[in-house]
């Protein structure tokens, strides 16, 4: 089974992420997407995250319905912070049968090598989507690394998270199940 890892903080889960998601499997021959949910991702602040049962809260309800998508709570069982190739090693070893795919932004690609096990993670098979101001090219690829394009909105968690302090409306930017969470739990007030 082919399955695509998409990691990420979900700091909520909003469309782009969907749509993301959604892209890859459209374009490649995976079978199921995970959503793992990070607690603590090594290269950002954590001021501002949210639980990390919360945000998986988030993630299940965002994809619910659509059973191509798995909300995955796996990095909790981990050493945090959490480690990218740490999780990999983990999933290979209690899922030997599944080959995975990591799924990430141009702009992540581009800072891989700062990345803990950097060079292990270029060996494994890689999904890169182009995301605006962080071009990558085909040609210069190897043959485990794949690019693709996507319809990308311009959503940000972090505008999200503003919004919601400011006491606007997040509609239409994250599925309307998480609003309707968000609102109910008082979440990022």
């Amino acid at each position: 089974m082919k399955i695509g890892l998409f990691f990420g903080s979900f700091n909520p889960i909003h469309t782009g992420h969907l749509i993301i998601a959604n892209t890859v499997l459209n374009q490649l021959s995976l079978s199921t997407i995970w959503f793992i949910v990070s607690p603590q991702n090594p290269l950002k602040l954590n001021s501002s995250l949210l639980a990390a049962e919360k945000r998986l809260e988030l993630v299940g309800a965002a994809i619910n319905n659509d059973h191509r998508f798995l909300a995955s709570d796996v990095e909790f069982k981990l050493p945090i912070p959490s480690y990218t190739i740490d999780t990999l090693y983990y999933l290979e070893k209690h899922h030997p049968e599944c080959t995975f795919y990591l799924v990430m932004g141009s702009d992540s690609f581009l800072e891989l090598e700062k990345w803990k096990g950097y060079s292990a993670l270029v060996q494994k098979n890689i999904v890169v989507y182009q995301r605006p101001d962080f071009p990558v090219t085909k040609e210069s690829m190897a043959t485990n690394i794949k690019v693709i394009t996507s319809p990308l909105l311009a959503i940000s968690a972090t505008e999200i998270r503003a919004l919601i302090k400011e006491g606007k409306s997040i509609r239409y930017l994250v599925p309307e199940i998480v609003m309707q969470l968000i609102d109910n739990q008082s979440l990022y007030k």
